[in-house]
């Protein structure tokens, strides 16, 4: 059951909320609008069994934005002992593909629901909606328009003017519907003919001036094939598949709020089995990236990203291939206010719960993205030992694993300063610092190449500080990790950052030109502790003092590939920044 959150974190305050709606939800009941009047409509008898659909287009991949459409519809069926389907609006074979429909199955199961026997398609109903339209013919609330695209949107006037009758709205009755039976056995080209339900072309909605309710695609669909030329426009499919479905509150984002007169006229004017209510909320905004179809489209096709995808991507196949946990994006869901008042949410947000579940949930390991060897001149050479190291501080239930520790080990680059400021507190000439899970040691002496690189470090090592503790109560304020230079995985590792350098891309300009060009680093040659051989695709791991990582699924045994999920917050970096 999804639950509302506490709203502590500073970034929080920046959602947008509804005064007189505000969240006041507990753990034990959400509250919002939406399942306020849920209530209302389950104690006035009007519903017994709620059932919610997540109806997506399968024209493209699944994003953040669909996530809160998901856990809410989801979860809301949830809470109240319903069901929520999924349904496939496949109204348009000219963008719909196979490939998408697999794809949002899957995405959906990965993000933690299950709809059980109740996946539907828009095009399981094409026959009955076809037989809806009839009706709306012969009761005379349809025709057929020859009018091109160009000419309907003409005539449909503006917001602030009417719009202008058809010169075929009067056609008679039996000549619409001979015209509709020959537009289905497809005797006509694309666009040539349409049927428009008649309201009002007067309607302060424009919505509601005479709209389209099926037009010619001469196009195959990719479950019924050739066996249609014409399809339902997304405005009659919906609500009626809704009611054909016994969906009881069809859950909308803002976009479809002027659309609900609409659907509740056909509701109102159809032969339907059921009368469902629909409700709109917010849709999801967030900082740093898009959500349009369009643009994440466009991203794809002119290759800035590498795919659907693309890690830096916000769609739900870049975040799970980046390593985002579908929990994290639950929790984060979970804090968002359910209201009416659009609102931007701050990335911070989103990326707050990435690392607070993380933190919990993954397993450490040693990892040296820039290495720098040191020669442990003291240590016996060819020994090796093993050195206990704590796979999780944050998981009581987490156990212990095992490390190799040599006289040859690698560090962070960034960790050694030959010339340290006085509040850097790692490696540095005549310094003491301790390795994580090993020993206390001091650098003695600096090797440096022909071009004046410092490519190696001299160090030696007191045999009493083994697991990180001076005898004597001496103390070091800094601690590094390392990995044994023999035992050490040569790995490649994907360095990702936001995918815009603005918080609003195309806010000024071209959403393009907001593109941060060092969004990925590639790193060669960085060297992981042994254990690392083991991990699995997807598996969320932290290295020691740099960020959560997962394994690519381009990953193979030759060529092992990490890729960052978000980074820690870096207390050096942190104070250079000020």
């Amino acid at each position: 059951m999804l639950t509302a959150l506490g709203l502590a974190p500073k970034f929080w305050h920046s959602i947008a909320m509804n005064d007189q709606q505000a969240e006041t939800d507990t753990e034990e009941e959400p509250s919002d609008f939406i399942r306020t009047r849920i209530r209302l409509d389950i104690a006035a008898g009007e519903k017994e069994t709620i059932i919610t659909r997540f109806p997506p287009e399968p024209n493209g991949y699944l994003h953040l934005g669909h996530a809160k459409s998901i856990c809410l519809n989801f979860g809301v069926a949830a809470e109240f002992d319903g069901r929520c389907h999924l349904r496939l609006d496949d109204t348009n074979p000219a963008k719909e593909d196979e490939e998408y429909i697999g794809a949002i199955k899957e995405d959906v199961q990965w993000l933690g629901f299950d709809w059980g026997d109740h996946l539907y398609f828009a095009s399981d109903n094409f026959e009955q909606l076809y037989q809806m339209a009839l009706s709306l013919i012969e009761a005379g609330k349809a025709y057929v328009d020859d009018l091109s695209a160009e000419e309907i949107r003409d005539y449909r006037g503006t917001l602030t003017t009417p719009g202008r009758d058809s010169p075929y709205r009067k056609r008679p009755t039996d000549e619409n519907m001979g015209l509709f039976m020959r537009m289905k056995r497809g005797e006509f080209k694309d666009g040539q003919k349409v049927l428009r339900a008649k309201i009002d072309m007067s309607s302060a909605n424009i919505n509601m001036r005479d709209p389209v309710l099926f037009r010619i695609l001469n196009a195959s669909h990719p479950r019924t094939h050739d066996e249609w030329r014409i399809y339902p426009t997304y405005d009659f499919a919906h609500g009626q598949s809704d009611a054909i479905e016994g969906v009881t509150h069809s859950l909308c984002t803002l976009e479809f709020e002027g659309h609900r007169p609409l659907y509740e006229w056909l509701i109102e004017n159809l032969p339907v089995p059921s009368r469902p209510k629909q409700y709109e909320f917010s849709r999801l905004n967030i900082s740093h990236t898009v959500l349009s179809k369009r643009r994440l489209m466009q991203l794809v096709q002119e290759k800035h990203v590498s795919g659907w995808d693309d890690p830096r991507m916000p769609t739900l196949r870049g975040l799970r291939r980046r390593g985002v946990p579908p929990q994290a994006i639950r929790n984060f869901i979970a804090k968002l206010s359910i209201s009416k008042n659009e609102g931007v949410v701050e990335m911070a947000a989103f990326d707050f719960e990435i690392r607070e579940y993380l933190n919990r949930n993954a397993e450490r390991r040693l990892a040296v993205l820039d290495p720098l060897k040191v020669i442990i001149e003291n240590y016996p050479e060819g020994q090796t030992e093993e050195l206990q190291a704590v796979n999780n501080p944050q998981n009581t239930e987490s156990d212990v694993r095992m490390i190799p520790f040599s006289r040859e080990i690698y560090v962070e680059r960034s960790d050694f300063m030959e010339d340290p400021p006085k509040k850097f507190f790692r490696l540095g000439p005549h310094r003491e610092v301790r390795l994580r899970f090993a020993y206390f040691i001091t650098c003695t002496d600096i090797i440096k190449d022909a071009s004046g690189q410092v490519i190696e470090l001299r160090c030696t090592y007191d045999p009493g500080t083994k697991g990180g503790n001076a005898p004597d109560g001496r103390k070091v304020k800094g601690t590094i990790h390392w990995v044994s230079a023999a035992d050490a995985i040569d790995a490649k590792i994907r360095l990702y950052d936001p995918l815009f350098s603005s918080a609003n891309p195309g806010s000024n300009d071209d959403f393009i030109n907001d593109l941060e060009p060092t969004s990925l680093t590639v790193k060669s040659g960085c060297k992981l502790e042994p254990s690392l051989n083991d991990a699995t695709v997807g598996q969320a791991i932290q290295f020691e003092r740099t960020g959560y990582f997962c394994v690519d699924a381009d990953s193979t045994p030759q060529e092992p590939i990490f890729n960052r999920t978000i980074a820690l917050r870096d207390s050096w970096a942190k104070m250079q920044a000020k």
